[in-house]
Parts: structure tokens; sequence; C-alpha cells
């Protein structure tokens, strides 16, 4: 066996076209979120009933959970095109109008990282998605004359990692509103066996189990450690992924059988060890990790949370008795006091 280099513990860029073909096609492809799933159903189904576009509609979770996929079945099952668009792109009110102004009927327009749309922007949104109209100013001071254009009927589809940042007026223009939780663990493993289906790589049960532990609850995760895998097992191996394939790059990516990165175990083991395990103000954490408070709210803490590794209280963020297991640090009692 070849001796490994260490790797950065974050997971490398992906093909994109690659990542496209993994995408579900259809909505028995769509693994999970299931409640959602039936709503949407609802949705697209009467508005098809009606021969109408579907009610605008907002998609938050954290990144890789599925927000961009559903955006584009909903445009499959409408038959409709989907146009898109980020929010930080969408800096000026003629970045909204020149959108706005070239909208086909029926069609789908979708703003992923919708938070980040400018506010000046964001008013000359409101009456397209209340009563689709573009209402467009020219000229200036007293010579400037106002216009109103209408638009055809349209959806927008807005997706965001930040829901507290998009602004009341924005988030009570859409129709429905869905939040995408993490994906249990059975999910997870038959969103890894599908994608081994379309790379064309075997795997064994075990190994798929190894991957979908460590993917962090998310498909965009399991199917970047999927490719790993397989790049270990066509390189050092006979092109199937083992138990013991996916457990070597795993390793090689400095990720824990839980999914844990290095900064997520760095995070436990500062509350641990440099606030007796909390509770610990998120300011005082930020400051100790050099790390934003916003990266360790929407980044860390969902997961570590969501594998029981650490609490948030009103005093502050607290390690669990699993936390110290985990790091094979010696738990007392009185450090969760």
């Amino acid at each position: 066996m070849q001796k490994h280099q260490n790797t950065k513990n974050h997971l490398p860029p992906d093909d994109p076209n690659l990542d496209l073909s993994l995408r579900p096609r259809t909505w028995d492809e769509y693994i999970g979120q299931e409640k959602i799933k039936k709503n949407l159903t609802l949705i697209i189904g009467a508005a098809k009933k009606r021969g109408e576009s579907p009610d605008h509609l907002l998609f938050y979770g954290q990144a890789g959970l599925g927000k961009t996929t559903l955006a584009y079945l909903i445009g499959k099952e409408m038959g409709a095109p989907v146009k898109t668009t980020t929010g930080p792109t969408l800096e000026k009110a003629g970045d909204i109008a020149a959108l706005l102004s070239n909208i086909e009927p029926n069609e789908i327009l979708f703003i992923d990282e919708a938070h980040r749309i400018n506010k000046m922007a964001e008013e000359i949104l409101y009456p397209a998605l209340e009563s689709r109209k573009l209402h467009l100013i020219v000229g200036k001071g007293s010579s400037a004359r106002t216009f109103s254009l209408d638009i055809p009927p349209f959806t927008v589809i807005a997706a965001t990692t930040k829901v507290s940042m998009l602004s009341g007026p924005l988030r009570s223009r859409f129709g429905a509103t869905f939040k995408l939780d993490f994906y249990k663990n059975e999910d997870i493993e038959k969103i890894i066996k599908r994608s081994a289906k379309i790379l064309g790589a075997g795997i064994s049960d075990e190994a798929v189990k190894i991957i979908a532990k460590a993917s962090r609850f998310t498909p965009r995760t399991a199917n970047r450690l999927l490719k790993r895998a397989r790049d270990y097992a066509e390189v050092y191996e006979d092109g199937k992924i083992t138990e013991e394939s996916a457990k070597r790059i795993l390793d090689l990516l400095e990720i824990d059988s839980l999914g844990l990165e290095e900064e997520d175990r760095r995070l436990l083991e500062i509350i641990i060890k440099n606030f007796n395990g909390g509770p610990v103000g998120l300011k005082a954490l930020s400051a100790a990790l050099s790390e934003e408070a916003s990266t360790i709210e929407d980044i860390y803490e969902p997961f570590l949370m969501g594998l029981g590794l650490l609490e948030r209280t009103s005093l502050g963020r607290i390690a669990t008795k699993e936390a110290y297991k985990h790091l094979y640090i010696p738990f007392q009692e009185q450090k969760l006091v």
C-alpha cells in the first residue's frame, strides 16, 4: 500500500457536470423530505388543473439539502423553463427590473441566497410578487416619471440558508414556505446507493453505512464522500468501494466516524478545555475559535446539536457528555452545571 499524503479537512470542489448527473430528475428519485414533497405535489397539481403558475415558494435550510433540486423538479413538473440567479447579483433596482421585464409566461425564477438581495432592489420585487406589476422610474428629480408594466404569470422560488435575514415584507409575499431538515441516515444510505449506481461504482453495504454516517445528514456531502471513496478504490484497490476504502478516505480527509472535521472537533475541544465544558457565550467562542459567530451558528452548531454533542442554552454553549466521550476526554459531571 502506498503512503498517503495528508489533505485539508474540507472536501475539495467537484465537477459541476458530475454533480448535475447525480441530481434527482423525478419526484420518485428525490429521496427524503416527504412532507415537503406531498405539499408541493398538491400545490403543483392544483396549479396545473387551473392552468395557472404555482404560488411563489420559499425554501430554507442548511446548504446541500436539495433546495435547488426542488426548484428544477417543480419546473420539470410544470413544463416551465427555470431562470436562475442569486441574491448577491441583485444589487440595484435595475437588476430586478431587467429580470422581470424579460420573464416569459409561466416561467420560474429561482433566486438562490435570497437573503443577500439588496434592500433597494427588493422593493421592486414586492409589487411583482403581489400583483404582477413592475414599477419603473425614468429620469431624475422633478422630471422623473413612473411607469407600470404588467408581468405575465410567473413563479418565484427563493432559497436561503438564513431565513431570519429575509425581511418580513418579502417573506409574507410567498404563498408557501418550507424548511428542509437534515436527512435521516436511512435516506442518506439510499442516496449513496443511487449515486453509486449512476457513477458505475460497486459499493459494499458496510461502505454505504460508513459513508452515510460521516455525511453530516446531507446529500451533497454524501455524494462528495462517495466520489472520493470511488477515486480511492480505483487507484488503490480493484474499483469496488469496500469498508476498508471507505475508512481510508475518511482518514485522508481527516473526517472521523461521525462526520466531524477538524474545525468541528476544535470547537468542542475549546469549549471543554478553555471553558470547562461551558456554558460559553457565542462571542467568546467566536474569539477563541477565530471564526465568525454566524459561521458557528449556521455551519457548526446545527450539525453538532443534531449529533447530541452540543447544547445551546440561555447561558451559552455546552459540550455534552457524548462530546467528551467522542473526543476521549474524561468527563466530570460538575462541568455541565
